[in-house]
């Protein structure tokens, strides 16, 4: 949300530096995260000056050119070449000097430079009003009153408003701070805390009248549970055109466009009060009547957007007397009845919308405007009328006209304020300190809370009804804290703390395993937990029917809860690939999330991702690339940190991997881990290898910290390990090897571990390099290299018979 401080200051007599108010106005919940300078002519006219044409000649080389020499109040008369049409001598102009930055109608700046046109010199620029942001002609230069003095800076002779504006992180409970008089109301509460007493000045609506009974349109709510209140007014005889310049400026400020005098008002209105406003051309209301009404089901409406959009049956919608649709109620207009530059009367509606209501035809239609932004959070009920009567006198300032009729306010249950008992001893309690009675009720007056009576033990308050989200006793206590401030409530330097007697902290075990894993040089990262959907159909282990969809996601990307965090993890390599930073190591600890027929479940996850180079480039340090290897010997001795060794090595079922393995405590899954496949990366955009480890961390919190010591006799006879370095097709697997190994020797292999996989341009194309290691061991008596070497000949012909592997 953007507020402007010079509007802040209509309400608001406070002299405080921007960034003083900054601070005060986050101290009091409404955080400021920003505050930009705004210029109503960017650049404020800065190195324009007036200038008086002297001579005006043609240029020899050019037919559109002319040469003219110009004062600028200084000693030296500047020779320009000018390719205006209407150029002559006499004339008073605005000249930018060299060295001058002007801006065009994008905002892109250039600096004017001495420079020859056609053989000529010229030393500046006679401005267009295009040129200068003063408007959009550009049919010559600008004339300016010859009366002016040549040398006078143009910043002076035209209205230049240079302004500030906060932009402030709105939390969604605030909807009675969505305005510029909300803003003030909260900063008046602040600035008396800080003994600076000021009044709250709102927009006067005392000299607003009827002028004439001429053009009344009857209004029904059919709907009063969709339309609690809802008020309208007619205004004749006004002519559209552009808004003046103070109104443009105050819109500009805060990132909006002016659009025409009669439709800028209703937006100044609503982001002035925060009461949103419309207008209809009344000659477009059919029948002289106005109905709130719900339509059938499918009917057919076009916004002012030009969409045309199929209406829901709870959509509550304004129609005119032939009951077509107008307007889709606190949500947006339509594109017949809107206010055109034709249009010569109008009838303004100002209502209060049920905010669910508004809210579900807004995510219905995917819309999100500035109107219904305010009603889904809730309004003041009780502004209706008075900001009905704000934008009559200003529709009739900058549009003229008159008041035409009435005004009908429909409002059968008048919302009433809250009542809340505010107990001290609780007040207390809670804010571990006791603030000064008369100091609270202090605070509460300045925030338009109502003390009723006070007691011992209590005070009994009234709650304006705009302030939807004070609606319990913890919530007053709230808003006394917020605006005492929080810096100033003492605290006790005394310590208190619980402790912890489980045998196995399981917040101890993640901090051992980021710590491990930090000094190995990687970096923790927080992925969304949110997704896209299309992401399970990248693995035929993912169900669709699994997802665990949002009701109303904020975009397709962030639709359901993630059943992997492999591919929020790939998201995050690829940023940092596209911002020069491939050598990556990365870890997450997070959950997934799945919808089963039993029910849902959460599943606890480590993950990591390594890619590119082991270490920073170092002019001492060898460069060497992660592989597999670099990775299981990341995750063992991950796993022998937390006490779990022993690990079994067996082929990966997981269909993410182009090779990987599945390392298991008994029947146990501890972790997956492997090189992605490069048609998951591809999805990415990823053009290099990355590595993946995915650490089912409820199983390792079962077995680390708890595994029983068993006390064994050492075997009697060693065992024997063996390597092979199998040259193989790309498309053959090591759970293929591992099968195999076992089909030719059951009694002496004791287990089959891959330690390294290479694919590079130094092989061929299509294969690809496996280093397998083969245990071996009889308990019952010492091998002799005679066995050894028939057992790993054995092996060696089963992989060449079987998938035509070769030894390197």
């Amino acid at each position: 949300m953007k507020i402007s401080y010079n509007w802040l200051k209509q309400f608001l007599k406070v002299d405080w530096e921007a960034e003083k108010i900054g601070e005060l106005l986050t101290d009091l919940g409404l955080e400021v995260e920003g505050i930009e300078t705004v210029e109503s002519i960017k650049g404020s006219l800065k190195g324009i000056v007036v200038g008086k044409v002297l001579t005006c000649v043609q240029h020899p080389n050019a037919d559109k050119l002319k040469i003219t020499t110009v004062d600028i109040g200084s000693t030296e008369i500047l020779q320009i070449v000018c390719g205006a049409p209407n150029v002559a001598v006499g004339q008073t102009v605005p000249v930018a000097t060299i060295g001058t930055t002007l801006y065009d109608d994008k905002g892109n700046s250039f600096v004017i430079k001495k420079g020859k046109i056609r053989g000529e010199e010229s030393f500046g620029m006679i401005c267009a009003e295009d040129e200068l942001g003063l408007g959009t002609n550009h049919d010559g230069i600008m004339i300016l009153d010859d009366e002016l003095v040549a040398g006078t800076a143009v910043s002076k002779v035209f209205n230049i408003e240079k302004d500030e504006v906060f932009e402030i992180g709105l939390t969604p409970n605030r909807a009675d701070a969505m305005s510029h008089l909300g803003t003030a109301r909260d900063l008046r509460a602040g600035l008396i805390q800080n003994n600076v007493s000021l009044e709250l000045i709102s927009p006067s609506v005392s000299d607003f009248h009827v002028d004439e009974r001429t053009l009344k349109f009857d209004v029904v709510v059919e709907d009063a549970e969709k339309a609690p209140r809802y008020a309208g007014l007619t205004i004749s005889n006004i002519t559209v055109k552009e808004s003046p310049s103070w109104l443009q400026n105050r819109l500009k400020a805060i990132g909006l466009s002016p659009i025409n005098n009669v439709v800028d008002v209703t937006n100044y209105v609503l982001h002035e009060l925060g009461q949103p406003l419309h207008a209809f051309d009344a000659s477009k209301v059919k029948g002289n009547k106005v109905i709130v009404k719900t339509l059938p089901a499918g009917t057919k409406f076009t916004t002012l957007d030009g969409v045309e959009r199929s209406l829901h049956e709870e959509d509550l919608m304004i129609c005119n007397g032939n009951e077509d649709p107008m307007c889709i109620a606190g949500v947006f207009g339509g594109i017949d009845s809107g206010v055109s530059a034709n249009t010569t009367s109008i009838f303004l509606e100002s209502a209060y919308f049920n905010p669910v209501a508004v809210r579900k035809t807004a995510k219905r239609h995917a819309l999100n405007t500035d109107a219904s932004f305010r009603f889904e959070r809730g309004i003041d009920p009780n502004i209706t009328e008075y900001a009905l009567k704000r934008a009559a006198n200003l529709i009739l300032e900058v549009a003229g006209g008159k008041v035409t009729s009435e005004i009908t306010d429909l409002y059968p249950s008048k919302i009433e304020d809250f009542q809340v008992f505010l107990s001290f001893q609780k007040m207390d309690r809670l804010i571990g300190s006791e603030i000064p009675r008369e100091t609270v009720k202090n605070i509460l007056a300045s925030l338009d809370i109502k003390v009723n009576n006070v007691t011992e033990s209590g005070i009994g308050l009234t709650i304006p009804s705009y302030r939807v989200d004070v609606t319990r006793e913890a919530d007053v206590i709230e808003e006394i804290l917020r605006v005492y401030g929080y810096n100033n409530v003492e605290f006790s330097h005394k310590l208190n703390t619980s402790i912890s007697f489980s045998e196995f902290d399981i917040v101890k075990v993640e901090n051992v395993a980021a710590n491990q894993l930090v000094s190995q040089g990687f970096y923790e990262t927080m992925a969304n937990s949110l997704t896209k959907s299309d992401y399970v159909s990248l693995s035929e282990m993912l169900n669709e029917d699994q997802n665990v969809a949002m009701l109303n996601p904020l975009s397709n990307d962030l639709g359901v809860m993630r059943q992997s965090l492999l591919f929020s993890g790939l998201e995050s390599v690829i940023y940092n690939i596209n911002r020069k930073n491939g050598s990556l190591k990365l870890f997450e600890f997070g959950k997934t999330y799945h919808k089963f027929e039993s029910g849902y479940s959460e599943q606890k996850h480590l993950t990591l991702f390594v890619s590119g180079n082991r270490t920073k480039h170092n002019w001492n340090v060898a460069q060497k690339s992660s592989d597999f290897f670099y990775l299981k010997g990341t995750v063992v001795s991950l796993l022998n940190r937390l006490g779990i060794q022993n690990v079994k090595t067996t082929p990966t079922k997981n269909d993410v991997f182009s090779e990987g393995i599945t390392l298991s405590l008994g029947k146990i899954k501890l972790v997956d881990l492997g090189v992605v496949k490069r048609s998951i990366l591809k999805e990415f955009g990823i053009k290099q290898e990355v590595l993946f480890a995915d650490f089912n961390w409820e199983n390792v919190l079962k077995v680390g910290g708890k595994s029983q010591i068993k006390i064994a006799e050492l075997p009697k006879f060693p065992s024997v390990k063996r390597d092979f370095a199998l040259l193989l097709d790309e498309q053959v697997t090591f759970n293929e090897i591992y099968n195999l190994a076992f089909q030719a020797e059951k009694n002496l292999l004791k287990d089959v571990d891959l330690f390294d996989v290479y694919e590079g341009d130094k092989l061929e194309n299509g294969k690809k390099s496996y280093a397998v290691s083969f245990l071996l061991q009889d308990e019952n008596k010492t091998l002799n290299d005679v066995q050894i070497d028939k057992i790993m000949q054995k092996l060696q012909q089963t992989f060449e018979k079987n998938v035509g592997a070769t030894l390197r």
